[in-house]
């Protein structure tokens, strides 16, 4: 088993801010992301606008001193529970470091951090095509709420985990 390590992101440390620019300039180039790299503004912009974000939340992996994954989280509000959620925004492993537990671990880690802030559930949304994920969810305790269709006929499937 891999030595990974998972922590919530100090966005004002320099260090992690290199590692969310690394994986999510990484997660954008994978064809389940844009199938293309971070754009210019992007990389100069995300760190501000996440540290400006009252709601961010990132976890990071690390093997060793090395990112290897990444889940980009925002807080919101749910008015039926009238309790906080967790959306997970981006979540992505290194291909090198797929089905190993990662993905599982930081799911862990949100989970965990949700229960300690009071939180009702955790929601997020993945692309219809992407069964691999779609699993791993599945397999955490997310349930398909609603589908919504692109123009393109892919969509998304928003998922729900209760907690």
């Amino acid at each position: 088993m891999l030595d990974i390590k998972i922590i919530l992101a100090d966005l004002s440390n320099e260090g992690h801010q290199i590692a969310i620019l690394a994986m999510m300039d990484a997660y954008s180039a994978d064809p389940m992301g844009d199938a293309r790299p971070l754009s210019d503004y992007a990389r100069q912009n995300l760190i501000r606008g996440l540290r400006e974000h009252p709601t961010s939340l990132v976890f990071l992996a690390f093997q060793a001193d090395q990112p290897c994954g990444i889940a980009t989280c925002f807080r919101g509000f749910s008015t039926f529970a009238a309790k906080p959620l967790i959306n997970i925004s981006d979540f992505y492993v290194v291909p090198s470091h797929r089905k190993r537990g990662i993905g599982r671990r930081l799911l862990r880690a949100i989970d965990d951090h949700a229960v300690a802030s009071g939180c009702c559930k955790l929601t997020l949304e993945v692309q219809q095509n992407n069964a691999r994920a779609r699993e791993i969810y599945g397999q955490f305790g997310f349930t398909q709420a609603v589908y919504a269709a692109d123009a393109g006929g892919g969509g998304s499937l928003y998922m729900v985990k209760p907690i």
